[in-house]
């Protein structure tokens, strides 16, 4: 016994992380303690999700207001296609830079800038003129959402194997509920606007401010508070000469290691097929329960929001799930979980998309919106154990792939020019990519290191606690 570590594990672990247990510098959390502020890990469980749903906010605060701004600047179909795809089509370049970015730069660092620079596009979308500049100020808000790559990357390298899906699907659905949040808050902004004595066009710009604003208060507050790592920032460890787990001195190092493995593109698809769908959903829900089932602006924004809120418990439900299939099962049993919930999602989609009521289509939009939120929380309960070496890459390629499901469910939707049949052949696209889940599979090897982590960090907990 070394520290309380059995000797063994130290062996099977290497010597880096041997080091590190036996300094105690390898101190990530091995429980939540959801009410404390007090640790690193703890601070950045918190403020991670508090920016993340900032980012998200914004976001999505322009779907609620689409019909608005529909008829304001005279919309054709052709063109609020091109704005949704432009909402998260540069989201899928930024997820896969931000990732090895945190691996070079510390999460902390890169989470203040995207929050600071991501209020420009925001502002500049309340400011726009017409089409063509409300287009790009679009286009540029969408580098918002690799905010989600950061959040999980943070909570990765904050939390031990134990507990981390259960940290990562719970940051990542309280933050998510942002855009839930957008769908319901966003329609109520307006009327206070309309109330106060703003016209309609003035109204919803009004509307867009205010995530405008929260986003540099919020780069304050998460750039004094947090830390890249339990031990403290990349930088400082660096110049101290001590490794970091997940954090290469190189990011392109990171990223090209996670393209070179299979896995990576098997949650490629997979989360592309939930969180791409979440996205589609978030985009086309408010109108399309105007135009399909004839409700009021405020209660098109109440249905959609109540999608994006089911993100509150649903992913964590997915991550703890995955997290205690794992401890009695083995690394295995995530992936099969994962199969189960998106095959669930496609089914309910499927369901949602030929519901013939405003009322049957809101149930059914729940159920299959609780299997896709669950399905997030467990993709990302996996990330963590794909490649601890490259974790910034993988974390940003997987990413990355919700986006490149939602921006080609946006071309689906212009391809076939009905949303209600697009619904459809999502649905039954999403059932069919569930079978990539099943090909993620581990090595004996990969498995026991697996648990030898699990099992040490456990120990370590345990011998400092006593």
């Amino acid at each position: 016994m070394d520290n309380g570590v059995p000797r063994i594990w130290l062996e099977r672990l290497g010597a880096r992380d041997a080091f590190l247990f036996a300094t105690k510098r390898m101190d990530k959390a091995t429980r939540i303690d959801l009410f404390s502020m007090r640790s690193a890990p703890m601070r950045a469980f918190h403020l991670t999700w508090m920016a993340f749903f900032v980012c998200f906010f914004a976001w999505f605060a322009c779907a609620p207001l689409m019909p608005l701004i529909k008829r304001e600047y005279g919309l054709n179909a052709d063109q609020i296609a091109n704005i949704n795809i432009a909402a998260v089509a540069v989201t899928i370049l930024v997820r896969l830079v931000v990732g090895p970015m945190c691996d070079r730069f510390g999460p902390r660092k890169v989470y203040s800038a995207l929050l600071l620079a991501g209020a420009l596009p925001v502002i500049g979308a309340a400011l726009s003129t017409g089409y063509d500049s409300f287009l790009w100020c679009r286009l540029a808000i969408g580098a918002i959402g690799a905010s989600f790559v950061i959040t999980q990357y943070h909570t990765s390298v904050m939390f031990a194997p134990n507990v981390v899906g259960t940290a990562n699907a719970t940051t990542a659905g309280w933050g998510n509920a942002g855009a839930g949040a957008a769908q319901a808050i966003v329609p109520l902004l307006v009327a206070a606007a309309i109330v106060l004595g703003a016209g309609e066009a003035s109204a919803w710009r009004i509307a867009l401010i205010v995530p405008g604003i929260a986003m540099p208060v919020m780069a304050f507050f998460y750039w004094r508070y947090t830390q890249d790592c339990p031990q403290g920032d990349f930088a400082e460890l660096r110049r101290a000469g001590i490794a970091i787990d997940g954090g290469k001195k190189g990011g392109w190092a990171s990223f090209v290691t996670a393209c070179t493995n299979y896995r990576v593109w098997m949650l490629f698809v997979t989360y592309g097929a939930c969180f791409g769908v979440e996205v589609f959903i978030h985009n086309i829900a408010a109108v399309y329960y105007v135009d399909h089932f004839k409700l009021t602006l405020g209660e098109a924004g109440m249905a959609a929001g109540s999608f994006g809120l089911l993100a509150l418990f649903a992913r964590a439900l997915g991550g703890w799930l995955s997290d205690k299939a794992a401890a009695k099962r083995g690394l295995d049993i995530r992936a099969t979980l994962l199969f189960a919930l998106i095959a669930g999602e496609g089914i309910g989609l499927y369901a949602f998309a030929h519901a013939g009521s405003a009322a049957l289509a809101i149930i059914a939009m729940l159920v299959f919106g609780l299997f896709t939120h669950m399905a997030c929380g467990a993709t990302y309960a996996l990330v963590p154990f794909i490649d601890r070496k490259a974790l910034g890459g993988v974390a940003g390629v997987i990413g990355a792939g919700g986006n490149v499901g939602a921006v080609a469910a946006g071309f689906l939707m212009k391809g076939v020019g009905d949303v209600q049949q697009t619904l459809s052949l999502l649905g039954v696209l999403v059932a069919g990519s569930a079978l990539c889940a099943l090909a993620v599979r581990f090595s004996p090897e990969h498995k026991a290191r697996e648990a030898a982590l699990r099992e040490s960090a456990l120990a370590v907990n345990n011998s400092v606690a006593h």
